[in-house]
């Protein structure tokens, strides 16, 4: 089984300049991540306000999603990075979580990045990560339906914690989202109506022209988010 693992990083930025500078970091982080030792993948993200996809940004929080080839190579980058001290200087929290892969289908920028590097345990908290390009053509009507399919999200007991985040505001979108157990996992897609429905017009109407769908097992946390260890609860 694959060594890999992922991360991803949450960056909380408070005062006006510093929500100036972590916008500003959605470009000039690029030089820095370029040549990494053991970093295959990565993805500087925004977000968007509230929960889920939002098409109105969230200035206050930033996202950078990290494939490794090891361990090894994140906590070197971790711990060494001037780049990773940078962010650390100019945020109010900093949050990363350690994944190793369970499964994933679909590409992201026309491949998949993830290596499956654990087999499934339903007790453990599952992190799940969706991407997808909407059609330009699909826009409206899919921005229209989102508020419906997120309403099963509201007052889940088993979701910890989910953020809409992306590359490109409005047409590149993800979702990450932290759950308690697998079985939670389960509840939400496929017993909730709305987001039953959301697939259903998915399928039916097309509206991605490219889409990935992983699931990860979360088994390592630093920094606190919201106050807190995500992975504590």
């Amino acid at each position: 089984m694959s060594q890999q693992i992922t991360t991803i990083s949450f960056f909380k930025f408070s005062s006006f300049s510093n929500k100036a500078w972590g916008f500003k970091m959605m470009q000039f982080a690029h030089k820095d991540l370029a040549d990494v030792k053991g970093l295959t993948f990565y993805r500087l993200l925004g977000s968007g306000k509230g929960k889920g996809f939002n098409p109105l940004p969230d200035w206050s929080v930033y996202s950078l999603l990290q494939v490794w080839k090891s361990e090894e190579a994140a906590h070197t980058f971790f711990t060494s990075s001037d780049l990773i001290q940078q962010y650390a200087d100019h945020t109010s929290e900093l949050f990363t979580l350690y994944m190793k892969n369970i499964s994933a289908g679909g590409t992201w920028v026309g491949k998949n990045p993830f290596e499956k590097g654990a087999d499934l345990n339903p007790n453990l908290p599952i992190a799940v990560i969706t991407r997808a390009t909407i059609k330009w053509n699909w826009l409206i009507q899919f921005w229209k339906y989102v508020p419906t399919s997120q309403e099963a999200l509201d007052g889940n007991e088993g979701l910890i914690y989910t953020k809409g985040v992306g590359e490109v505001p409005i047409v590149q979108m993800a979702t990450f989202s932290l759950w308690k157990d697998f079985e939670s996992v389960k509840q939400f897609a496929y017993k909730s109506k709305q987001h039953i429905e959301a697939i259903r017009r998915t399928r039916k109407n097309e509206w991605y022209k490219e889409e990935l769908f992983s699931r990860f097992q979360p088994y390592k946390s630093t920094g606190t988010w919201e106050g807190k260890d995500l992975l504590v609860f």
